[in-house]
């Protein structure tokens, strides 16, 4: 019996990998100059993936990876003025709006106070607690997890922390990798909601879901539902 929902943040709440991937496309177009747009966002996923044990995730890693990126393609040939343009990114997309994906508010009004609502979130913590503080919607989760990495022992550690048993938990994400799998592997249950795109690094092979247990819904709209239909405890 369900009766603790776990929510992923970015690309399951709201948009997020969007902004990355127009800023991705800008930055390819800065260095056009020096090599092919397939080459920068290549090498600036590789620099990405390296730079993660260093700087997590989130967009700081990020615009820190930019620049790695973009001294080492044009061989420290670029100015100062197109860094100070790489900057100026990165500080846009942390002043980005907040925008809810379709369906998230009247779920989550109507699942809150019925179960415990946590939301798990990778990410830096500064940016990931303002983005919750201007979404609206902060208000309706009971607990806050901001880590540095989703993986079984993360889930294992955050159901201990709110005493909740395997078989009362489920985790809804957009990430097969970060969100399904380590929750299937903690012996949670899990809910996965695609986003209209994915991250490279996110992605999962498909002999990697084989045998694994979990829903599939196209919008968190259905989860009320879908809660329903497992027999879940609520609150009320």
């Amino acid at each position: 019996m369900i009766t603790t929902i776990a929510f992923d943040a970015d690309d399951t709440l709201w948009h997020n990998e969007s902004i990355f991937q127009a800023t991705e496309e800008r930055f390819a177009g800065l260095l056009l100059p020096y090599h092919p747009a397939p080459l920068v966002r290549e090498r600036l996923l590789a620099t990405e993936l390296k730079n993660l044990a260093h700087f997590g995730y989130g967009v700081k890693g990020f615009t820190l990876s930019m620049m790695e990126t973009a001294l080492e393609l044009t061989e420290a040939r670029i100015s100062g003025e197109d860094v100070r343009q790489i900057l100026e990114w990165g500080k846009q997309m942390l002043r980005e709006p907040v925008t809810l994906l379709n369906g998230v508010r009247p779920s989550i009004e109507s699942l809150a106070g019925r179960y415990r609502l946590i939301l798990v979130t990778k990410g830096d913590l500064f940016d990931q607690e303002s983005k919750l503080a201007r979404s609206g919607i902060g208000e309706y989760f009971d607990a806050v997890e901001i880590v540095s990495q989703k993986t079984a022992k993360t889930y294992i550690a955050i159901m201990k922390r709110h005493d909740v048993p395997p078989a009362e938990f489920v985790m809804v994400g957009n990430s097969l990798k970060s969100d399904v799998l380590p929750a299937i592997e903690a012996g949670a249950h899990a809910v996965h909601v695609p986003y209209v795109t994915t991250w490279a690094h996110e992605l999962v092979d498909s002999a990697a879901l084989e045998g694994k247990m979990f829903a599939t819904l196209d919008s968190l709209l259905k989860l009320p539902d879908w809660l329903s239909e497992q027999g879940s405890a609520d609150r009320g």
